[in-house]
């Protein structure tokens, strides 16, 4: 239920004409979708079928379902195996397309799919056997283990290439409003701030083409945007392409916010240049951080929307943490606050947001469902 006490005046009553109102729906380690690998057919698709129920009724009109998660596949591939958060298989059939039943079932309830890939996670434990037509046997060469994954090298051309036949592949048999990627390119540090060391120094040698190494793999991933941009756009016309990057560009950036990861000198991403080249439809940085404090979801929020770091005005969905009501004791009001900020921040007549993730929604927490529907 609501907590008492959180409707009032300043409480959102209606969606904004065009407002962008979404969820991921993961399923590495079966967070939302499978609920467990090796179930039936039948539990499988009685699961989506609650995961649109759930977005229609909070009001959401997309799910970022995401059908990539390891280099793998939740739908019928050309390129990759069936993932194995489906079977507990790789490559196992499951029997059914994913994919095409989450885009049939979301149109019957005015829910558009848009496709999110991981682009270079190959493996999210390296201990699991990885199929014969996987992309680390493809390319042996460019699989580098990094901690406990596994990941493809940014810097290969030809990995490069791959995820681009891949986003060619489900824009041709699947009618997705988009393709969606997530804030995993080079590896994050760990919880204490050390950098992995990433093995690319071969790769370097064959393809820096004279560039510090920084600035080769910020190009690197740069490439990658631009190549991505491009075939969706020319395959699908009307398509959306965006992408969810950590929410702080760099730490001190901007003035007044601390972060323990540098997005642009550790993650090697370059958003605003994304925005500046046009390269993505949308941004939607994960803002987890409540309002106020160190980074504080206004003032980023504002950051990304200004004219300085978007001069383009390309939409910019924030990230809500709703999991948080759980995992971090948040409570709804919170949210609401969020909320009206999203409205009330310069969002140029293309508001929306994004929600992490949606089984916060479907279990309702601390009468979460009434707020966003409520927005």
């Amino acid at each position: 239920m609501l907590v008492t006490g959180l409707w009032g005046p300043h409480m959102p009553t209606s969606a904004r004409a065009g407002e962008f109102r979404g969820a991921w729906v993961a399923s590495v380690h079966n967070i939302n979708f499978p609920a467990g690998d090796g179930q039936s057919v039948e539990a499988q698709k009685s699961q989506i079928l609650r995961i649109l129920e759930t977005a229609k009724r909070c009001r959401l009109n997309a799910l970022m379902v995401q059908v990539r998660p390891e280099g793998d596949a939740l739908y019928a591939s050309r390129f990759e195996p069936w993932s194995r958060f489906l079977t507990g298989t790789q490559g196992g059939d499951p029997g059914y397309d994913p994919l095409a039943f989450f885009i049939s079932e979301g149109k019957k309830r005015g829910v558009e799919i848009h496709a999110w890939l991981n682009p270079y996670r190959a493996s999210a434990s390296f201990s699991k056997p990885c199929a014969a037509s996987h992309v680390t046997k493809r390319f042996p060469q460019y699989t580098y283990q990094v901690g406990t994954v596994l990941l493809m090298d940014p810097g290969a051309p030809a990995v490069q290439d791959h995820v681009v036949n891949v986003v060619r592949d489900i824009l041709t048999h699947y009618d997705v409003a988009g393709i969606h990627f997530d804030d995993y390119f080079y590896p994050y540090p760990t919880n204490s701030g050390r950098l992995y060391p990433f093995p690319d120094d071969a790769t370097y040698r064959q393809f820096g083409g004279g560039l510090s190494k920084a600035d080769w793999r910020r190009n690197n991933v740069n490439t990658l945007i631009r190549k991505v941009s491009s075939v969706v756009h020319s395959a699908k016309p009307g398509a959306k392409f965006g992408v969810s990057p950590f929410g702080i560009y760099q730490p001190g950036v901007p003035a007044g916010t601390t972060a323990g990861v540098d997005m642009f000198n550790q993650l090697y991403a370059d958003p605003l240049k994304w925005m500046r080249e046009g390269w993505i439809d949308y941004l939607s940085p994960q803002l987890y951080w409540q309002e106020g404090g160190p980074q504080s979801f206004s003032l980023l929020l504002r950051w990304w929307r200004s004219p300085q770091a978007n001069p383009r005005g390309v939409a910019i969905w924030p990230g809500i943490a709703v999991d948080r009501l759980g995992s971090h004791d948040w409570q709804s009001s919170e949210i609401i606050r969020q909320l009206q900020l999203e409205k009330s921040i310069g969002n140029r007549g293309q508001g929306g947001m994004i929600f992490w993730n949606i089984k916060a929604l479907q279990n309702d927490t601390k009468g979460v469902d009434a707020v966003v529907a409520g927005s």
